[in-house]
């Protein structure tokens, strides 16, 4: 199946979000650390609700540590930064769609590092997505191209 990683995530109710999103699809979430909260933080707690159970999860100290795990994957970075869209990209089983902090997106390393970036795109005038959305909408289309949903 597919992987969700967060880099560095900063509000704990879009990961708990994220957390209940990849339990309803077998998706395995990947914490890349530092967080801006601890995981034992109620509010993830509350909105995760009996989901954090249910739900693998993977915990990396850095990126660095993260990189060298996924060594033999895709990392697909999802930015506003991208030229390409989503919807116009082949997923493939096993990939890992990558999304940055809510505050300020990834540094430069991460983009240069990712295998690709693409975008949702929006209408003018508009930043950007909550996370937990642009998760959803990023995993429902990998999984509508490879498992016909």
């Amino acid at each position: 199946m597919f992987n969700i990683a967060l880099y560095q995530p900063d509000i704990p109710q879009n990961t708990a979000a994220i957390i209940r999103l990849c339990s309803c699809f077998n998706a395995t979430l990947e914490i890349i650390e530092p967080c801006g909260f601890y995981l034992n933080d109620k509010r993830l707690k509350r909105v995760a609700m009996d989901y954090l159970d249910k739900t693998k999860i993977i915990t990396y100290k850095s990126y660095e540590d993260f990189v060298i795990k996924k060594k033999k994957s895709r990392i697909i970075l999802m930015t506003t930064k991208a030229k390409k869209n989503y919807s116009s990209f082949k997923f493939k089983k096993r990939d890992t769609l990558l999304f940055g902090r809510e505050s300020e997106g990834v540094p430069k390393i991460v983009h240069k590092s990712s295998s690709y970036r693409l975008k949702i795109p929006l209408k003018k005038n508009t930043r950007s997505l909550n996370v937990g959305m642009a998760a959803a909408i990023t995993l429902s289309e990998a999984l509508r191209q490879n498992y016909c949903l």
